[in-house]
């Protein structure tokens, strides 16, 4: 099944908060994840650049860290979160706030925007969507060895029924999970992934590129 992007909330076995996100693409394929101290950026591979002419949201940050939260995103809708966040908004608020504000993407698909936050300790993350006939955010609670998700497509709501065995060890093999690991393997055409996986003093990033 196709569902386009994901993202997710979870917690490894050992008790790791984790923030999730992947590509899934038909239109785009042709991307790959780029690590930096904060952040995991999404971006055209080289040679297809011009790509960015036929479809402006195909770049951005994916995942970044700040405030002591990892947020997760499909879109340019990224960064003011993150920055809400960091001006001491809470997650709820840094979500809804941006998602009405910017809206879901005016292409061709009317493709929603979706985020996830997620704190270094706790047991609540959350997970939101704005898309042309509502706008979503709700706490997900976080339980060992389980991964909730929502997608641009089909999984376009926050349901208990999307959900997912979870467990890494390492951001990088977070970042995997999300592209071949769980319920997550029965989804098509994966392209990249990333995560943010909570460890002593914050979180540390991974990517994954088919």
């Amino acid at each position: 099944m196709y569902i386009g992007r994901i993202v997710a909330v979870g917690r490894t076995r050992a008790g790791a908060n984790a923030a999730l996100y992947r590509v899934s693409s038909r239109s785009f394929p042709n991307r790959r994840a780029v690590e930096y101290p904060t952040r995991v950026a999404v971006t055209p591979l080289e040679g297809h650049e011009r790509d960015l002419l036929s479809n402006p949201y195909i770049a951005y940050n994916a995942l970044r860290l700040v405030g002591g939260w990892a947020v997760a995103s499909n879109g340019a809708h990224t960064d003011p979160i993150a920055e809400k966040i960091e001006a001491g908004l809470p997650a709820r608020d840094a979500l809804a706030q941006t998602l009405l504000a910017m809206d879901y993407e005016k292409d061709e698909y009317n493709t929603p925007r979706i985020a996830a936050a997620v704190p270094p300790r706790g047991d609540t993350a959350w997970l939101g969507i704005v898309r042309s006939d509502a706008l979503v955010v709700k706490a997900v609670p976080l339980v060992a060895g389980h991964a909730v998700y929502l997608a641009t497509y089909e999984a376009d709501d926050v349901r208990d029924s999307q959900s997912s065995v979870f467990d890494a060890v390492t951001a990088a093999e977070a970042a995997r999970f999300m592209m071949d690991g769980g319920a997550f393997q029965e989804l098509e055409r994966p392209v990249v992934s990333a995560a943010a996986l909570a460890v002593e003093g914050g979180f540390k990033l991974g990517s994954y590129t088919v």
